[in-house]
């Protein structure tokens, strides 16, 4: 039997499929985990508050369900690290936010109830930027978040300290969300799978402008299987969530057979208007001209995102506007630069730049929409550069070009984030530096 760090490689898929028969333990599974955390974590600082003693008593219970031959969920036993923006009953929640550096919620968030019930172990939270705004998992509570590949180097975010977990092996799989990028954009950088979902279909009870499809919450993991095992028991109802609708998680869960050869794939560089570096320009082409054979057709496709990086400003900033307000009227400087940038762009729109912004959204998706349904996939680079220091807050420039402002090096997700369809990001190879590259 495989012990500690040879336990720990497996996938998730494989660890739940060796509790049902008993091969391993719950218990082993997590003691492992907890070495692994304590061992590993010091390097790159991806885990924040930890639930130990909770985890220990939920695994003696799932041993004994599993010894017991009662039914298990399809996340039984699996240690599981949950973002630091979703709540968690008895356990230490901060938003990286001092505001918060003392809460503990009473109760799980709606998606980490779901998962609770699915049998998985919560083990830890997961570091992310302050409040979530950047791509640049640091702040003034847990520090800063290192890159597994280079720990001085930036581990995306605001899923980041998620996506350092996954490729140290410290947790098999891991919660994020997703506002213009947040899933994609680390699981690119750490090298490991990050899906953004439909709007909807894991219920978002924080989510303060309900009605808006911008943030969502989903799955990470080490491979599609198991970032697919744990969307399928994040899936469901809740009456908390306005944009919620009905979707089978057995059929989810289970994986479909497709011929490659079928389908048709539209790729692009840049969405006709990204920043992206002409290495990993260069790098996208390489990798379409290796991939293009196994396709019935894989077409370089021209998009028009129209007036893209400003209604994406708007839109995101009513959503600052909404869950900020009280915090910035009693002191602008308790929130960070990131925050405090979007949360002042939103409060001095107007209504009729709110109208514009949804307006402009709905151009661009029917645009996308008119493309898309002659493609089966559209396949672009996840991010524009090689991972920086996390030093920098974040990218300032590309290649002598002055960006708009912190978020626009993440345009290349954003973009996708407005016309609404899943997106998931998928490693594939690694850049000149011998960094992940994310497709």
């Amino acid at each position: 039997m495989l012990q500690g760090d040879g336990l720990l490689a497996r996938s998730a898929v494989e660890l739940r499929r060796c509790i049902a028969t008993r091969e391993i333990s719950p218990v082993e599974l997590l003691e492992a985990t907890i070495e692994r955390i304590e061992r590993l974590n010091p390097s790159v600082n991806a885990i924040a508050a930890t639930g130990y003693d909770r985890a220990r008593y939920e695994a003696k219970a799932a041993e004994a369900a599993a010894l017991a031959g009662e039914p298990l969920g399809p996340l039984h036993g699996l240690p599981t690290g949950i973002k630091d923006l979703q709540e968690t009953e008895g356990l230490l929640t901060t938003f990286g936010s001092p505001l918060h550096r003392g809460f503990v919620p009473e109760r799980d968030a709606a998606m980490v109830g779901l998962v609770r019930q699915a049998g998985a172990i919560v083990v830890a939270k997961t570091n992310v930027p302050e409040f979530g705004a950047g791509a640049n998992t640091r702040n003034p509570v847990w520090g800063a978040t290192g890159n597994p590949f280079d720990p001085r180097l930036n581990a995306g975010g605001s899923s980041g300290g998620s996506a350092a977990a996954l490729a140290c092996d410290m947790l098999p799989i891991c919660t994020g969300s997703d506002t213009g990028g947040s899933l994609r954009m680390p699981a690119a950088i750490c090298g490991v799978v990050g899906f953004r979902p439909s709007p909807g279909l894991v219920p978002m009870d924080a989510r303060a402008l309900g009605w808006t499809p911008i943030s969502v919450v989903g799955p990470m993991g080490r491979s599609v299987a198991d970032t697919r095992l744990l969307f399928s028991a994040q899936i469901g109802m809740d009456d908390r969530e306005p944009l919620g609708y009905p979707l089978d998680p057995a059929s989810v869960a289970a994986a479909r057979d497709i011929d490659l050869g079928r389908l048709r794939v539209a790729w692009t560089l840049d969405f006709g208007q990204c920043p992206v570096s002409a290495e990993y320009r260069e790098l996208m082409r390489e990798r379409v001209a290796a991939l293009r054979h196994v396709f019935a057709a894989c077409d370089e496709v021209a998009f028009d995102f129209g007036e893209a990086d400003r209604c994406f400003d708007v839109i995101r900033a009513q959503n600052f506007v909404a869950r900020y307000k009280s915090a910035y009227d009693k002191d602008p400087a308790s929130l960070g630069p990131n925050v405090r940038a979007n949360y002042e762009m939103g409060a001095a729109m107007s209504l009729a730049d709110a109208a514009w912004a949804h307006t402009e959204q709905t151009r661009i998706f029917r645009r996308f929409q008119t493309v898309f349904r002659d493609y089966d996939l559209v396949l672009s680079p996840a991010v524009p550069v090689t991972p920086f220091p996390w030093t920098e807050l974040y990218l300032e420039s590309l290649e002598g070009v002055r960006l708009r402002n912190y978020y626009h090096w993440l345009s290349l997700a954003y973009y996708v984030t407005l016309v609404t369809n899943p997106a998931i990001a998928l490693p594939c190879g690694v850049d000149r530096q011998g960094k992940p590259f994310g497709l």
